[in-house]
């Protein structure tokens, strides 16, 4: 069931929007209630909600800004509620990230609706962050700390090309011409320095960056391909199922 914060000041609406709906319907359940903004970041920080509905105009704290100072403890999906059809505040709201901006008295049906399409948005995130927690490990660059020094200067410049070229036809046989070292001798440091064969690593960072660009619903599956530097398709599927154990098609599905 996914954890439901209300941050309403008008007591009628709030436990009409707890009790009147039928969450458990809609995968759901409230968690906890707020009278105001300031009580809402509090509610957020000791319940760590899924879903926060705000209504904007509340005392001590406006919605917008509770949604923001949550943000900042906890993830979450927002529905914002409110009786201004004000463009700043939906201008602030869309900035904010916020899934929904609905105007007061909710509709039942259109608040159901934006619920299903949050859960939605929740579950693909949460499968982004499986995918890519199965392939994470020194394989995000960016965290990747090698100190400079001596050899691990050749690792660190075969670090900074693949970033830049992985979409390109490169291996470790690449760098040592270009370093003019033993491809033997470079294969040796690279592991030494990440616990893992460059071949190993360099199709895990491709994965990472094809899993973002599936995520995108932009491309292909073949584009994806071509676009990480996997010349063959089948190649590509293979590797891909390799480290998120389900292939690239079932993924877009």
């Amino acid at each position: 069931m996914y954890r439901v914060l209300i941050a309403e000041d008008e007591d009628i609406i709030r436990k009409g929007i707890a009790y009147t709906m039928d969450w458990v319907s809609m995968g759901c359940t409230i968690v906890g209630e707020a009278a105001n903004g300031k009580e809402g970041v509090e509610k957020i920080k000791e319940l760590s909600p899924d879903i926060v509905l705000a209504d904007i105009m509340m005392p001590m704290m406006n919605g917008i800004e509770m949604i923001r100072k949550g943000q900042e403890i906890a993830d979450f999906k927002a529905i914002i509620m409110t009786s201004y059809a004000d463009f700043e505040y939906a201008k602030t709201a869309i900035e904010l990230g916020v899934s929904a901006y609905l105007m007061k008295p909710v509709d039942e049906e259109e608040l159901k609706k934006n619920i299903s399409k949050i859960i939605t948005e929740i579950e693909k995130d949460n499968q982004l962050r499986q995918l890519s927690s199965k392939i994470k490990t020194a394989d995000d660059i960016d965290a990747l700390f090698i100190k400079s020094e001596g050899d691990n200067d050749y690792i660190q410049k075969v670090l900074k090309e693949t970033r830049e070229r992985y979409s390109e036809k490169i291996s470790i046989e690449t760098f040592s011409e270009e370093l003019g070292v033993s491809g033997s001798y470079l294969s040796r440091k690279f592991k030494e320095a990440t616990g893992q064969t460059y071949l190993d690593f360099l199709n895990k960072y491709r994965v990472q960056q094809a899993i973002k660009l599936l995520e995108t619903g932009t491309y292909k599956v073949y584009e994806v391909s071509e676009m990480t530097g996997f010349s063959d398709y089948k190649y590509f599927s293979t590797v891909f199922k390799k480290y998120t154990d389900r292939s690239p098609s079932d993924f877009v599905k």
